[in-house]
């Protein structure tokens, strides 16, 4: 018998593997969340949020939770052929950087981490 409140003790995957949601592997969240961990301690970020739809996972970074993002990075596979499926998207909408390798599209924002750090 189960404790009242668990559900027959199944362990989802985040986000819960399905075939009609992209989302991030292990590695890729760990190197995105690693610099976000980074970005806080320096001052420059305070919150995040994620999306995981049919067609993209974006991971999207705020100074303060109710502004709009101060950087976005968006994983496309459907573009994996053409452009590269990553995408860094600046706080106002403009892409800043895409790629077919996550560390090359995060190069801008470890680059501003520098600055900031040696200010």
């Amino acid at each position: 018998m189960q404790p009242s409140g668990h559900s027959g003790g199944a362990v989802l995957p985040f986000p819960a593997r399905n075939a009609d949601q992209v989302g991030f592997t292990r590695e890729e969240l760990t190197r995105i969340l690693d610099l976000y961990g980074r970005m806080v301690a320096a001052g420059e970020w305070r919150d995040y949020a994620m999306d995981f739809t049919r067609d993209f996972a974006s991971f999207a970074a705020f100074r303060r939770a109710a502004e709009r993002p101060q950087a976005r990075v968006e994983k496309r596979p459907s573009l994996r052929q053409r452009q590269g499926m990553w995408t860094l998207f600046g706080e106002h909408g403009q892409v800043l950087k895409r790629g077919h390798e996550l560390a090359g599209v995060l190069a801008p924002m470890e680059r501003r981490l520098v600055k900031v750090v040696d200010s």
